[in-house]
């Protein structure tokens, strides 16, 4: 590894992360001050709608043009990271997941998208997952399949500090379920069908006709889909389609330039910035005035008026969906459960109350079923969605993690039936799991972290889960029944404390939000008061320090608010001060800027930013760390998308957390989590999927893989590695040169 390539790459990949958004910028200025120089109306609209075309077709064409010109047909091989062929793979792999097509996930666009990319997917075939793949040539989508949401098929994998790309192959009817993983060289054969909570390893296929699940995917004979087809016509797709940019290109598109034009001619501070003479960003005025007041009063407005949206019109549109009917895709109804999935799932309003004794009514507000639940302060986390709030209802006592998916929807290529989900009473759910509509839970469970919940069987009740598939463990260890409070009196004084710090939490939330919408405001105001002497590129300077801005500010927010971290290893209740201290971290600070520098070396310059003790030329294609400080990563270690380093637990009224130390060379595979107090020896491997449980210690050059993760035999996918010539030893086959 050389570490001019590691520096090269990265400074390429900042210019672009900078360059690109610029650029973008200054053809929308310029295309704004055309439109608005339309003399009448009319011609202001239909100049929208002309400009706006333009601008989307070039928005999704390039990125389809590039693929072409840089890379052609992608082939198996495997790209040394830091290369500049894989600089190549970074650029068409950022531009094909950022393209505006991919927000028709689920519409019969987006596999006309997929095949203007070289993939070969079949008439009617459906994916609802919003994760993009990437090496498109290499996948192929049979007649009739169906792709559920959260699955990832990318068609690539990082391994040991090279790309691998290798075919992914779904047969005709073939069905994916929710919250899986194809690795490089699966398939799925016709009519072939992999469960929820599932993935394959690289090299698995699935015969025609059977249904595997778990992780590592084998033989079931559950049947994850219960829901007839209907007919859908051609017709139909076409209209859904045409509709589709039809509201896009005639509505949406040229209201964005109504408000923008009615913005500066119509608010007072920007049309006194508009039509100054001189440069008002140096005034104490222009901070007070306007920055303040407009950031103050879009932001907290905003906040009221999208609270009281989500809780009214999805009610309204509710009214045309009837509980476990069957109805076709692509209609109306089709449309009415799109609109009430994306308006009721609100990442913001779920991070500014989950956590809180706030989130029991803000989901009630939203349409959830929880008569009678018993507070307890940490009923959700912050992370919860659903495919209808209207027909999700749990227990009383219970308590969810972060990242539970209500699974309200069953899909078949032609249809759709939403249907009700009951979580039972005194329930504990860990991290990660998609709950169907299906699933045989009762009450007083533990379902544990990326457990698959059981669809077949009997109701299992007074018991733990783990495991994909699962398995029976003990509902409550004994070691952690002195993080229990016993006295029902000691119980509410400590909630009452705990609902106290957790509204400062909020009110700091709510602040450190602000705040950064206020920066944001700063600069694209200062760029609105130099338009007249710098034009268009006064915006590119806006954009560029709005980016660079945004990391420096939450990454001096995420280094002020450590100190309320638990900073050192231990096991608490959730209503002792250290918890709700850490909560307050979770809550505070964020990872999603992060994600944006995926696959470059400036991620982990902003890890080492935020404390963790990371070694050099780590390759970070999707790494999340909650706990910063409590992580160790060594040297030239390999980290795929959507993998999670967890120094923490919570389970029922305790919490949890410990260090975890990553040795150098190690590999963690595609939606794989690791749990606090693990150890990995060098150059260890972790299978896509995996979940490596809390105290586990991973011995130098191992393959672990599974759910709970073991010891395997080496992958059949690297004989097909080697069948191919991609032998990884075989340092002329590496590319990149």
């Amino acid at each position: 590894m050389r570490n001019g390539e590691y520096v090269l790459c990265g400074a390429l990949q900042l210019l672009f992360l900078l360059g690109y958004p610029a650029l973008t910028t200054i053809v929308a200025v310029k295309g704004y001050e055309w439109v608005s120089a339309g003399p009448h109306p009319i011609d202001i609209y239909l100049r929208a709608v002309a400009y706006g075309s333009a601008m989307f077709l070039g928005l999704c064409c390039l990125p389809i043009m590039l693929k072409w010109l840089l890379v052609g047909r992608w082939k198996p091989q495997q790209i040394r990271v830091w290369s500049m062929a894989y600089f190549r793979f970074w650029l068409v792999k950022t531009l094909v997941q950022r393209n505006p097509m991919a927000l028709f996930v689920g519409s019969p666009l987006y596999g006309l998208y997929l095949r203007a990319l070289g993939a070969k997917v079949g008439r009617g075939a459906v994916i609802f997952s919003r994760n993009v793949p990437v090496c498109t040539d290499l996948l192929s989508i049979g007649e009739g399949a169906v792709i559920r949401k959260d699955s990832f098929f990318n068609g690539y994998r990082a391994h040991n500090g090279v790309i691998q790309t290798g075919t992914v192959s779904l047969g005709k009817d073939a069905l994916v379920g929710e919250m899986t993983m194809l690795d490089i060289w699966t398939s799925l054969g016709d009519g072939a069908k992999l469960g929820h909570s599932s993935s394959l390893h690289a090299g698995q296929a699935v015969p025609d006709g059977e249904r595997w699940h778990g992780s590592p995917a084998q033989p079931t004979d559950v049947d994850c889909q219960r829901i007839p087809t209907m007919d859908v016509s051609t017709r139909r797709r076409v209209v859904f389609s045409t509709v589709q940019l039809v509201n896009l290109l005639l509505v949406g598109t040229p209201l964005m330039f109504v408000v923008a034009v009615l913005a500066l001619t119509k608010i007072p501070q920007l049309v006194t910035l508009t039509a100054a003479g001189s440069v008002s960003f140096t005034s104490w005025a222009f901070y007070r005035d306007d920055a303040l007041v407009i950031s103050a009063v879009s932001f907290f407005g905003a906040l009221l008026v999208g609270l009281v949206f989500v809780g009214t019109v999805p009610r309204v549109l509710n009214l045309f969906i009837k509980p476990d009917k069957v109805y076709p895709l692509y209609g109306f109804h089709y449309w009415i459960h799109r609109a009430i999935a994306r308006m009721t799932n609100s990442k913001f309003y779920l991070n500014l109350f989950g956590g809180t004794s706030y989130v029991i009514h803000y989901l009630r507000w939203l349409g959830y079923d929880l008569r009678g639940v018993r507070q307890t302060g940490s009923n959700f986390g912050e992370m919860v969605k659903h495919d209808t709030p209207f027909l999700s209802a749990v227990g009383s006592g219970t308590m969810v993690a972060d990242g539970l998916s209500i699974i309200n929807a069953d899909f078949s290529n032609t249809s759709f039936r939403l249907s009700r989900v009951s979580i039972g009473a005194e329930n504990f759910l860990g991290n990660l799991i998609a709950y169907p509509a299906q699933g045989k839970t009762g009450d007083n469970c533990l379902l544990a972290t990326k457990v698959m919940v059981p669809v077949d069987g009997q109701v299992r009740e007074g018991m733990g889960l783990l495991g994909a598939p699962s398995f029976e463990i003990p509902r409550s260890v004994k070691r952690d029944k002195h993080l229990d409070v016993e006295s029902k009196d000691e119980l509410r004084r400590r909630l009452r404390a705990k609902n106290v710090y957790n509204t400062i939490s909020m009110a700091l939330f709510l602040l450190a939000r602000w705040l950064l919408i206020f920066l944001v405001t700063t600069f694209y105001l200062a760029a609105i008061d130099l338009w007249a002497s710098l034009g268009a590129f006064a915006f590119a300077l806006a954009t560029a320090g709005v980016f660079v801005g945004t990391v420096v500010y939450n990454v001096l927010v995420d280094r002020m608010i450590i100190p309320l971290q638990a900073l050192r290893p231990q096991g608490c209740s959730i209503y002792d001060r250290a918890f709700w201290r850490h909560e307050r971290f979770w809550k505070v600070t964020t990872l999603g800027y992060v994600l944006l520098f995926n696959g470059t070396p400036l991620k982990n310059v902003i890890w080492r930013l935020l404390g963790v003790r990371i070694g050099r030329r780590v390759f970070d294609d999707g790494l999340r760390i909650p706990e910063r400080t409590f992580t160790t990563i060594g040297d030239d270690c390999t980290f795929n998308v959507d993998t999670v380093i967890q120094c923490h637990s919570q389970e029922d009224g305790g919490f949890k957390s410990d260090h975890i130390v990553i040795g150098a060379g190690c590999t963690l595979g595609v939606g794989t989590l690791v749990h606090y107090g693990v150890t990995m020896g060098d150059g260890a491997v972790l299978a896509t999927g995996s979940f490596l449980m809390k105290g586990e210690e991973m011995p130098p050059h191992a393959l672990w893989g599974g759910n709970p993760a073991k010891k395997m035999r080496e992958q059949s996918a690297d004989l097909q590695l080697r069948r191919n010539g991609l032998d990884d030893r075989a340092d002329v086959l590496v590319r990149g040169d």
